[in-house]
């Protein structure tokens, strides 16, 4: 099992800036088997959204909504704790955000099978 727990959510301005934080808790095994960490957003009556992804430490991605502002990364010192930089904050980023783990376990017989997890989710609202 792999428990998740965001903090960092909060009242901004638009222009703003907010970091979220996510620390991951669990088997060491489990945390070495992670393959990729994510940030999703939801608002009401619309569909959880990929904010941003980082797979293997460097490689990252992200809504075509977000690039150039937010950035997703995880701690140099401590490789349970993942970050999202939120930078020149809109009011269309007002969602609940949630941390996601995929955790890739090979099996006896030689395949990959993926858990996910999820965080509870930390609200950020955006005011103009």
């Amino acid at each position: 099992q792999v428990q998740l727990m965001e903090s960092g959510g909060g009242l901004a301005q638009s222009g703003g800036s907010l970091r979220l934080s996510c620390l991951l808790s669990g088997s060491t095994m489990n945390i070495a088997n992670i393959h990729t960490l994510a940030w999703y957003r939801q608002t009401p009556g619309k569909q959880r959204e990929l904010v941003a992804k980082i797979a293997g430490g460097t490689t990252t991605n992200y809504a075509d909504s977000v690039k150039g502002r937010f950035t997703v990364s995880r701690d140099n010192a401590d490789n349970r704790i993942l970050y999202l930089e939120m930078n020149s904050l809109k009011p269309e980023d007002t969602a609940i955000y949630t941390c996601n783990a995929v955790i890739r376990k090979l099996t006896r017989g030689g395949e990959f099978v993926e858990y996910n997890y999820w965080g509870q989710g930390t609200q950020v609202t955006v005011s103009s």
